[in-house]
Order: C-alpha cells, then sequence, then structure tokens
C-alpha cells in the first residue's frame, strides 16, 4: 500500500508540474495557433505517441471488450472533448485568475461525486486539506489582483470554468471502472485518441487547415513539448495516479497548477515572488499531504 501511495503521488505530483509547464507554453503558442486547434495538436500527437508505443511494446494492452468502447468514448469526450472547449471558451470571457480559482474547486467536486458513487468517503483531516488548499490558492489570486470587472461575461466564463473543473471530477471518478479492467496506459490511449477524434471537428471549424500552415520553429517546438510532455507524459501520469490513489486525492493536486505556472513564471520571466505566494504555497503543499497521507488503516 505504501508503494502505491508512494507511485500514486508522485504520479500526480509529476503530472502537475508538467501540466503548470504547459499553462505557460500554452500562453505563448495561442498567439499562432488557435486554442481548440492547439488542444488537437497536443491531444493527438499525445494520443498518436501512447497508441505507437503500446503497438510496438505491449500490443496485448490494446485488446478492450467491444462493450466498453462506449464507455471509454464517455471518458474521452469529458477530459479531451469537453474540457478543452469549456476550458479555452471560459477564459475568453473571463480573467485567468478567477477562471483558475474556479478550476481549484475540482477537488470539491470530486469529493462529492465519489461520495455519490460511495467509492470514496473522507476523514476531517483530507476535508481540511482540501480547504486549505482552495484558501492557498484564492489567497494568491487575490494578491496578483483578481477583480470582479465585467459581472456580465464574466459570469458565463466562470460557470464555463466550473464546467471544466466537474468535468475533471467526473472523469476522475468515472474512470475508477475502466482502470481496474485495463490498466493506466491503455485506457489512456483510448480516452486521448477517442476524444481528439470527437475534438477535431471543432477545430476544423475554429481553422485547423490555417493554423497549420502558420507554425514556425518556435510554435512547432511548443507543440512538441504540450503532445510529449502536456499530453502523453503528463495525462498518462494523471491517470496513473487515478489507479493508485481515490479521485479527490488526486484532483486536490490541480490546486499546484496555478503555483506552478507562476513559480515558472519567476523562473523564465524573472517575476517576482512575494513572501504572500510563498506562505500560500507552503499552505497548498500541506494541504495535498492532509489529503494524501497514508491513513492507519494503510
Amino acid at each position: 500500500m505504501r508503494d502505491q501511495n508512494f507511485v500514486g503521488n508522485g504520479s500526480a505530483f509529476i503530472a502537475t508540474a508538467l501540466f503548470g509547464a504547459s499553462v505557460v507554453a500554452t500562453r505563448v503558442a495561442v498567439g499562432t495557433i488557435p486554442p481548440l486547434s492547439l488542444a488537437v495538436l497536443r491531444f493527438g500527437q499525445g494520443g498518436l505517441i501512447l497508441l505507437l508505443f503500446l503497438l510496438i511494446r505491449r500490443p496485448g494492452q490494446l485488446r478492450i471488450a467491444l462493450s466498453d468502447l462506449p464507455y471509454l468514448a464517455l471518458l474521452g469526450a469529458v477530459l479531451f472533448t469537453i474540457f478543452p472547449i469549456t476550458f479555452n471558451v471560459g477564459l475568453k470571457f473571463t480573467e485567468a485568475s478567477r477562471g483558475a480559482l474556479m478550476l481549484s474547486t475540482m477537488p470539491l467536486w470530486s469529493a462529492w461525486f465519489a461520495r455519490i458513487a460511495k467509492s470514496e468517503h473522507l476523514i476531517a483531516r483530507q476535508i481540511t486539506g482540501i480547504i486549505l488548499t482552495l484558501c492557498g490558492v484564492a489567497i494568491v489570486l487575490l494578491e496578483r489582483g483578481l477583480t470582479w470587472q465585467g459581472v456580465n461575461w464574466a459570469l458565463v466564463g466562470d460557470l464555463l470554468m466550473l464546467l471544466t473543473a466537474i468535468c475533471g471530477a467526473v472523469y476522475g471518478v468515472l474512470a475508477q471502472k475502466m482502470l481496474k479492467k485495463y490498466g493506466a496506459i491503455a485506457v489512456t490511449t483510448y480516452v486521448m485518441v477517442i476524444g481528439t477524434l470527437l475534438l477535431l471537428p471543432a477545430a476544423f471549424v475554429e481553422g485547423l487547415p490555417l493554423a497549420l500552415s502558420k507554425i514556425d520553429t518556435q510554435a512547432a517546438g511548443l507543440i512538441l513539448f504540450l503532445g510529449i510532455c502536456g499530453g502523453a507524459i503528463g495525462y498518462l501520469l494523471w491517470t496513473l495516479a487515478l489507479a493508485h490513489l481515490t479521485p479527490t486525492q488526486v484532483a486536490v493536486y490541480v490546486n499546484l497548477n496555478p503555483m506552478v505556472a507562476t513559480i515558472l513564471g519567476a523562473a523564465l520571466l524573472a517575476e517576482r515572488l512575494s513572501p504572500v505566494f510563498i506562505v500560500c504555497f507552503v499552505a497548498v503543499i500541506i494541504g495535498v499531504l492532509l489529503v494524501n497521507w497514508p491513513t492507519k488503516a494503510s
């Protein structure tokens, strides 16, 4: 059990770091490539990498029951079709800081859905950890200038970002069924490939062919990073974490994303890290530990 906790938490932490770096890369890449087109290039590349790996090294893991294909398609639609659309469109109507705050509610939704599904029961220590991470993120965003202007359209963006958080939580709970049958790499491969195919029509409407013709050397490098690190490796590790931890234990790592992005911004863009950020970053880390610290029964 301790080994499983180590693998799960290690995978979730590395995935979070990669997702945080992907936020920075995406901010630069969307200057050249439209958001949904970028999502298709990122996840399509990631899915293809995983598919080729299985075909070459573990072809047996590609065998699934046809009756499970609709369920995997549902997972793909939730995480790699609806999630990118609500995330990208939501950020067009609301500020990035407000969007990050809405997204940080994912552990709360995860805990609720898991409780409904009777697959998880949180103890007081874990509830305290979730609240601590949420407060840490909120304080950092408030310090960095969280405002509430333009309420009408911003409310639409906030609701879309809440839907994004709900999608992430739903995936974490629903994925448990398939993970028990097929394992992390097979589930990630099928879900990413199917989700990308479902997202492809929207990307074409957005202008994917034209975007491909505008890719320069910098954009190509960013796409490769997003596809390999932020796509194939990141989501494989995230799904691997779900195979070893409960959905809420994994979802709480989402609150490290804005922290990692801020640290990378300081390292790469010479942004200043304030004492408030450092305190809140420590608070988020403590919160994650409270949620994921093994119980005596483990």
